[in-house]
């Protein structure tokens, strides 16, 4: 069984999905998975390839019986076969195609035998005359021959994109465009993406025959600036590919990321733009550096109004980025329900830039091993940075970043914080440098002293319990801080005010 196949199975076990991605509003559904016989209705015209003189045993190209047959309003069907493709299909301004396949493996010709542009089997639609409902689905793509690396589907329709069961198997290794881009047009339009998955990765350009004509390498899937309405990719797989894995560089529509599995790219693995955007159920892991990379993010949010991560894993045991960065220009974030993993390095749990939006992590478990910061909020007045029920536990070390949280922004709220560093070098808990804070029902143990106010004013700390292991205070109080109010807390180490 493939490394595919087998997440194709763990994935059954989850609806398509889901119902809807609430928070973009989206009505797409999938009923499951269907047999080609099974959408035939939704067509005028229905064409088996292989009766219709496509080969498929994988000795001769089927594009040119592709291209007769395609049109408006037309369901192509694959038979079970292997299927050989050494150019391209183009159609744009359509209405109404369809490809199925049944146990259908595509196969195209490498780098050197690909006639015509070398980065696509199928481009359907482009960004100034995209079609409108498309399915493609049933799908494996054999590019385990070497140099045979390409992109299998380009896909920008105005609306009604249904993508399914398209597995590729083996690494991308030709330096051209990687497997897929998906552009929905119409504002008002919606297309779903479901278990596209590219285990295997790609290589670096430098490492293949397209080398000096592509900076780094392919990216995982694609959603570029053309995209303008709803678009969600559901349960699908991506392994390291040399730029990003998911990358959306949109700035309008609407993204959600529902369950799968994104691993080891460089920049980032999820690598998110656009008005909206949701991350939900989903599993990024960063474990290897397969491109030498100078850095992988394991998520990261460019630009948009807002972004929501709903229970999702980061799990990041070569660090070589921060495991989740907010970037300047996103507006509002929330981070709920999730569990983050960083082992020993210099890379954040959560970074918040300094002009970021106001953000909320809520029920947030955050293990931290490495001397840097589980959450590091920069910035002062961009907005607040809300933490709930957020639990920070490993063995970080204070030797770069003393403090687990470390926070400049104004106006932030720590509710029921529970903070356990016992690192070395006086690994500490929270450092509070703005103004106007609140600190309630939280516990925080660590190496050095637990609570320090740098410079802070208007600071509250109420029913609250903070215990420094060593030689260090319970709170600290630098000397050009303000204001600090102390309610009903239990500080055994005691406080100290240099004020």
């Amino acid at each position: 069984m493939t490394s595919n196949d087998s997440r194709d199975l763990q994935f059954g076990r989850r609806s398509y999905l889901k119902g809807c991605v609430v928070g973009l509003g989206t009505t797409l559904s999938i009923a499951g998975v269907a047999s080609a016989d099974e959408h035939e209705d939704g067509y005028e015209t229905v064409v088996n390839v292989v009766e219709a003189g496509a080969d498929n045993e994988g000795n001769e190209s089927v594009t040119p019986v592709l291209r007769e047959h395609v049109d408006d309003d037309t369901l192509l069907k694959f038979p079970e076969g292997r299927y050989y493709m050494d150019e391209q299909l183009r159609l744009t301004g359509f209405e109404n195609v369809g490809f199925v396949g049944e146990d259908a493996t595509l196969i195209p010709a490498n780098y050197h035998e690909f006639d015509g542009p070398q980065y696509r089997l199928f481009r359907m639609g482009t960004s100034d005359n995209p079609g409108r409902d498309l399915r493609f689905e049933g799908f494996s793509v054999d590019q385990t021959a070497s140099e045979t690396g390409i992109r299998v589907l380009s896909a920008q329709v105005e609306d009604g994109l249904v993508v399914k069961r398209v597995f590729v198997h083996g690494v991308h290794d030709s330096g051209t465009w990687g497997p897929g881009l998906f552009n929905i047009t119409d504002p008002d339009g919606r297309g779903v993406v479901e278990r596209f998955c590219a285990s295997d990765g790609g290589l670096h350009a430098d490492e293949t025959p397209n080398v000096e004509n592509m900076w780094r390498g392919p990216t995982g899937i694609v959603v570029n600036p053309a995209h303008r309405g709803t678009i969600v990719f559901d349960d699908c797989m991506l392994g390291g590919f040399p730029d990003n894995g998911l990358y959306a560089s949109n700035e309008t529509g609407r993204i959600g990321v529902n369950g799968g599995w994104f691993q080891n790219s460089g920049t980032a693995s999820i690598r998110l733009s656009g008005t909206t955007g949701e991350i939900r159920d989903a599993t990024v892991v960063v474990d290897e550096d397969p491109h030498d990379s100078s850095g992988q993010h394991a998520i990261r949010l460019d630009g948009g109004d807002q972004f929501d991560l709903k229970n999702i894993t980061v799990d990041v045991p070569r660090p070589n980025g921060d495991a989740i960065r907010i970037m300047n220009n996103v507006d509002t974030t929330s981070i709920t329900n999730s569990e983050i993993s960083v082992a020993d390095g210099s890379n954040n749990g959560i970074r918040i830039d300094p002009e970021a939006g106001p953000t909320s992590i809520e029920d947030v478990d955050i293990e931290i091993d490495g001397s840097a910061n589980a959450v590091q909020i920069r910035g002062q007045d961009a907005g607040a940075v809300d933490l709930r029920d957020v639990r920070i536990t490993g063995d970080a070390d204070g030797s770069t970043m003393r403090h687990a949280i470390l926070c400049e922004r104004n106006g932030c709220r720590f509710d029921r914080l529970s903070v356990e560093q016992f690192g070395s070098d006086k690994r500490r808990g929270l450092e509070l440098r703005g103004t106007d804070y609140r600190i309630t029902d939280s516990e925080f143990e660590t190496t050095h002293t637990p609570i320090v106010v740098n410079g802070a004013n208007d600071v509250q700390v109420e029913n609250s319990y903070a215990r420094s292991e060593g030689d260090g205070y319970s709170l600290r109080i630098i000397n050009d801080s303000g204001s600090v109010s102390l309610t009903n807390n239990e500080f055994p180490d005691g406080v100290r005010d240099d004020r």
